[in-house]
């Protein structure tokens, strides 16, 4: 049985994962995991934003998150653009293997150098951002029964209202 996303921390989990198979050694975490970077090198996963998008053809509400992940090395250097440049590449193309009618492809793909933990403009640390469209909650086209259902929008006075759907005549 396939995955099914029900929550926005279902992403984080994955990413995770992910992290962990295509950089062994690298701790990943969230900022809350880490008071200062010490001898280890961090991907911090963080979502920032939850904006809306247009709903999923089923019906399903569609969260436009926003995440970052950002790589903390213990020293200066240009290592950290490498890092940052490694987790580019991976989020490119990358679902997390969540399943496609809810997940969409990563967009707006970007890496800056960042603040380090400690506060100092150091550029041991690089954030890679991009934007992730989740879809979630109930399908709309069906209801528990598993009769499909439609709704014209020039009929029903909320599109978003699953009452004001009918059955699809055979």
């Amino acid at each position: 049985m396939p995955v099914v996303i029900e929550k926005p921390s279902q992403l984080v989990s994955a990413i995770t994962e992910a992290l962990h198979i295509a950089l062994p050694g690298v701790r990943v975490g969230s900022h809350q995991d880490v008071d200062s970077p010490g001898d280890s090198t961090w991907v911090l996963i963080s979502i920032d934003h939850d904006a809306p998008g247009h709903r999923a053809n089923n019906g399903r509400i569609a969260h436009v998150l926003t995440v970052s992940l950002r790589a903390v090395l213990p020293t200066q250097g240009p290592e950290v653009c490498d890092l940052g440049c490694e987790l580019k590449n991976l989020v490119t193309d990358n679902r997390w293997k969540l399943p496609a009618d809810q997940c969409d492809l990563p967009q707006d793909i970007d890496g800056l150098p960042a603040i380090s933990l400690r506060g100092t403009r150091n550029y041991n640390a690089w954030t890679v951002s991009f934007t992730q469209t989740l879809y979630l909650g109930p399908l709309l086209l069906e209801d528990p029964t598993g009769i499909p259902k439609f709704a014209r929008t020039w009929e029903v006075s909320n599109i978003d209202d699953p009452d004001q759907y009918t059955a699809l005549e055979d």
